[in-house]
Order: C-alpha cells, then structure tokens, then sequence
C-alpha cells in the first residue's frame, strides 16, 4: 500500500485533537461467551486478523501537500497522509484486560485515553465479563483514519467471516500536474466561484443560527480530558409503531427521544427545561456507497433545534420532523450544519495552525451531536460467540459535554451516550430518562 494524502476533514479532525481532548471515536460491542476464556481466545483471533487487514496497518505522518486552488500553487508543509507502518505490531494494539462487572464504566476510562499518534491510530479492548457468559470489545479508531462507516469496514475484518457485497471499484484519477490544462481553466474558475459563493452561504447560515438561541448550561463544560459512557436498547418496533401513527422518518423519530431525554433529564438535575432549544448538529455523509478507496471523510450535516422546552412528546416529534424536512429540501451542501465542507477550501498549513483554535469553536456552531452509524443487518460473531448488541460512541467535540450516536442492529436501537467524565456524572441518569421517552411517546400515540 502507498501513502494517501489526508483528506482535508480528515486533517482538520488530526489537528483538532489535543493530548488533553482527543477526539478518537469507538463502538462498544457485547458478545455472548460460552466459556470464561472466550474473552482471552477474541483477543487472540483480533490480534491475528489484525495482521491481515491493510487499514489497520495504516499510520498517520507529516508530509507536504499541494494547496487547493484553481491554478494548483506550489507546495506547502502541513499536510499528512497514510501510509503503511513498517513496525506494525498488532499485538501493541489489542490489549487484554482483567474482567469487569461493568463494561461501560470500563470504556469511558479508555476512551479517555489519547490514541498513540506514531503508530496506526486505533485500539481493540477485550473485557471478559466477570459472569464468565459475555465479554466486551471497545473498538477506538481515530477519526483521521476512518469515519463510522470505514470504522465498520476495518471491525468487520477482524470479525468472523460472512457475506458482505463486493465494492464497486472506483475508477483512476488521470494524473494530475501542479498547473491544470489550459483547457479546464473556465470549468475549474466557475467551479473556484461557486465555492466562493457556498463557502460565504454557509458562513451566514452559521452566523445566523447563533442569534436567539437558549441552550443550556449542561451541555457545555471545561474539557477535563475524562469520559464516561452508557449505552440504551430500544425496540426497534416500538420506534417504527410510533413512525407509523404520526408520519416521518425512523430518524426523526430518534433524534426527538433525543430531545425528550434531554427535557427529562434538563429537570430531574434541576437545570430547567424552560426555553431551552439546543442546537442539534446531525451530521450527513457524501460518501457514495461500495466504493473501493473510502478513507477520506466526506461528511455534511444538518443543524436543528432540539424542542426541549416544549412539552408536549408530540408536538416535539413533529418539530423535529419539520427541521428535518427543510434541512432535506435545502440539501446538505449549503446551511450552518455544512461546515464541515468548508475544510475543503482551507490550505493544509492552516489546518496545523487552527485546529486547536477551531476545536474550541464547536460549542459556537453547535450543542449537541446526534449521529447514526449504519450497522449491516446480518448477526456477526466473533470466535463463534454471537455479537448480542453495539453502542457507537462519537467524538466529543473541544467543550461540549454530550455526545449522542445510534444504530440499529438485528431488532434493536442501540445509543451510545459519550459525555465528559467531570461535567456529567449522571450520564446513566440521561441514559434512564431516553428509555421513558420512547415509552412517553408509545402512550401519546394511543391516546
């Protein structure tokens, strides 16, 4: 494999990420065991798949890379790419550890640990269950190396084998010099000020959705480099009965649990509902599917308020669904939530130098993450024990104290709940109240 260049998302979340704040994304997964050394015999067969995946061999170094611009100017430092390690040492990176009666609180102290920044950035945690009849991975991948998507793509290698479809191939780029062809210049010039012009449309946007905005205290907080996590199991048939009676997505169904959880849980800890409409950033990919080289992060996003102060379960579902449907119409190329793309138009040296400044500047775009990772919908193993239930766990963004992710997998509705350690000692508190919603809306749907 050949060094390949960080696409520029994928760069800005590399000098984002600080040794006090990082900004590494995992997945928990539960497995059934049938002895009490099936733990020990997974971290085995991790580490001896390992080997075998080339993704899993990639490291992150420096390199010089061109700037973006129509006329393609020289170089500049500041870049970096993948590329193979020639010390790759799976045994480094899955580590087998003592069991636990309790995986979660086991996995918000590892994902608070920085991943090593010299060797491939991603982690396989094995804890055995001190029942002896289930064990738990905590798969930790850097988001520079793979988003949700190809973090799945590089967990389903080291999982036993089963049918997935083959990836399209993706056609070759044609060689590309530092000067274009005279003859692209008039494209790749419209092309120049239609960036301009979306670049400055999504700069408004942003600037816009600040104004009049109550959040609340509780969702932001002084990084305190600690993590804690929980994890909630919907039925996903609960989730599509209430899709059924009042309309909309399975997605819209989910972030407004999200949005009652947060009312909930807002006036259990005493910190009031009242006004409050945090700024929910959902995050959309633009990856085309099946393709062959999907390193590169390609994400968009929607951004919506959360209708936390209305107290009505369904008026909420509905508000949700009406942000939704406008954010769809508009599409995920313009908007505040389409920030992320505006790291296309940024030179690589710019991203070393900002990123720790634009890190700090999450809790001015947005409040909260609510995210989903698609999960495939056949039952994976591991070693023969049967994958029971996985909660993703996103990236806690410089100054924010929650994180919300979801997917589904054979029946079930699996969040994953990340939160600063310091600032959110009642994570399960939160975790308790997004179960009542769904039960809130069951009974408002019937009524």
């Amino acid at each position: 494999m050949t060094a390949d260049l960080l696409a520029p998302l994928d760069l800005a979340f590399w000098n984002m990420e600080s040794a006090d704040h990082p900004m590494h994304l995992g997945a928990l997964g539960i497995f059934s065991a049938h002895s009490p050394t099936a733990g020990a015999h997974a971290a085995d067969l991790l580490a001896a798949r390992a080997a075998g995946v080339p993704g899993l061999r990639m490291r992150i170094r420096d390199v010089w890379q061109p700037l973006p611009s129509a006329l393609r100017r020289p170089l500049a430092f500041g870049g970096a790419a993948r590329e193979p390690d020639p010390g790759f040492d799976p045994l480094h990176h899955v580590r087998l550890h003592a069991p636990t009666a309790d995986f979660h609180a086991e996995a918000g102290r590892l994902m608070g640990r920085p991943l090593e920044r010299g060797r491939p950035p991603w982690e396989a945690h094995v804890l055995p269950g001190e029942d002896g009849v289930c064990f738990a991975v905590l798969f930790k991948f850097h988001h520079a190396l793979a988003d949700g998507l190809r973090a799945l793509t590089l967990a389903a290698g080291v999982m036993d084998p089963m049918d997935m479809p083959a990836p399209r191939p993706r056609p070759a780029d044609p060689p590309r010099g530092l000067l274009p062809d005279v003859r692209d210049l008039p494209g790749l010039m419209r092309g120049a000020l239609s960036d301009v012009g979306r670049a400055l449309d999504i700069g408004t946007a942003v600037a816009r959705s600040s104004l009049d905005v109550r959040s609340t205290p509780a969702l932001t907080c002084e990084p305190s480099g600690t993590r804690r996590t929980a994890g909630v199991v919907l039925d996903l048939d609960d989730v599509h009965r209430i899709r059924k009676t009042v309309g909309g997505t399975v997605n819209d169904v989910l972030i407004a649990v999200v949005a009652g959880a947060l009312r909930r849980w807002l006036d259990e800890r005493g910190d009031g509902s009242e006004g409050v409409a945090p700024r929910a950033l959902i995050p959309v990919s633009k990856r085309r599917p099946r393709t062959a080289h999907p390193q590169g992060n390609r994400l968009s996003g929607y951004l919506i308020r959360l209708p936390v102060d209305d107290p009505d379960p369904l008026a909420r579902l509905a508000s949700v669904r009406t942000a939704m449907d406008r954010n769809k119409d508009a599409g995920p190329n313009r908007g505040a939530g389409a920030v992320a793309l505006l790291a296309d138009h940024v030179p690589a040296l710019a991203h070393r130098l900002g990123g720790p400044l634009v890190g700090q500047a999450a809790r001015l775009w947005f409040d909260i993450l609510v995210t989903s990772v698609p999960l495939p919908s056949l039952g994976l193993k591991l070693g023969g024990h049967p994958l029971t239930a996985v909660f993703p766990l996103a990236p806690l963004a410089p100054g924010h104290s929650l994180a919300v992710a979801v997917s589904t997998y054979r029946g079930g509705v699996h969040y994953g709940l990340v939160a600063d350690g310091e600032a959110v000692s009642d994570l399960d508190l939160f975790a308790t109240a997004v179960s009542k919603e769904v039960a809130t809306l069951i009974k408002a749907c019937r009524s």
